[in-house]
């Protein structure tokens, strides 16, 4: 490890950045040097200029992978090589807003029902009933489920903050059929690794993203392109055609701020088809009237 990776490493986690970002950050940075083939305390502006240009134009990176790319750096530059940063030379890309794949509840249902392995079952079910991140779901513990309170533990989510959902029955239900058909019964992690799911270690993201991608292959639902983060949105968006307020989903989800939780408001079929149309509303004649009058 170089003398300036360990202080890049460092300064994050002082900062006590989440070991996803961290990740993310430093191979950014190692990119970059990659890149110009010199360690990054020899590139400046002009180098920036050039990385952010190839991100678009060589390597097509999407404008909010292009975001994330350019805080990688704006932190190296400013927290780490203690030098200034111009946003005004390095503007961040406007933000691209793309409406997420939205299953309904049958096809929810067509997915789960599709699981290969009981394994399988109980993390698309948890995936959809607690609307938690795959990250977060991967790291439940067995004390997070909470079936006095009803209620579900999700620690250490985005931000590095812990938040409450609910515990469905249902879902109660099929984690003590899950549980009492594991022959060594896990003392930490609610879904440990290995195919024997004894680990001490977490079951990974990976295992997550491939049980919802091989259900929706045997659901025939893969023109969806369904991954986990798909049935967060879904149950966003069914809790707001049941009637929830969007405050109450922004604390689910554990969004920061309102304004991200509305984009469910263009999701719900409830919310779109209660609103008519302004054409509705014009006194027109017939296709015959129109041309006569023409």
């Amino acid at each position: 490890m170089t003398h300036l990776r360990q202080i890049m490493l460092e300064e994050l986690e002082r900062r006590n950045y989440a070991p996803s970002t961290i990740r993310a950050y430093i191979r950014t940075v190692e990119h970059y040097s990659r890149h110009f083939h010199r360690p990054p305390d020899q590139l400046g502006l002009d180098h920036i200029r050039e990385y952010q240009a190839a991100m678009f134009r060589t390597w097509k990176l999407a404008p909010n992978t292009v975001t994330q790319r350019l805080a990688a750096l704006r932190f190296l530059y400013i927290q780490v090589l203690k030098r200034g940063w111009s946003a005004a030379e390095t503007p961040y890309p406007k933000k691209v807003l793309h409406l997420p794949e939205i299953l309904s509840q049958q096809e929810v249902a067509r997915l789960i029902d599709a699981t290969e392995t009981p394994f399988q079952r109980i993390l698309v079910m948890t995936l959809y009933a607690t609307g938690a991140r795959r990250a977060e779901v991967a790291r439940l513990k067995v004390t997070d489920i909470d079936s006095r309170r009803m209620v579900v533990h999700i620690r250490g989510g985005k931000g590095r903050k812990d938040r409450d959902v609910m515990l469905s029955p249902a879902l109660l239900e099929a984690l003590r059929t899950y549980w009492r058909g594991l022959r060594h019964k896990p003392s930490e992690w609610l879904f440990p690794g290995n195919r024997w799911h004894t680990s001490s270690r977490p079951v990974t993201t990976k295992v997550l993203w491939t049980a919802c991608q091989q259900a929706a292959l045997r659901a025939g639902l893969e023109h969806k392109h369904i991954h986990p983060h798909t049935l967060r949105h879904c149950f966003a968006t069914h809790l707001l055609e049941a009637g929830a307020d969007l405050r109450t989903i922004q604390v689910l989800l554990g969004h920061r701020d309102l304004e991200e939780t509305t984009i469910y408001l263009h999701l719900s079929s409830k919310h779109l088809s209660a609103t008519s149309s302004p054409l509705d509303t014009l006194q027109l004649g017939t296709p015959g009237e129109a041309l006569r009058s023409a």
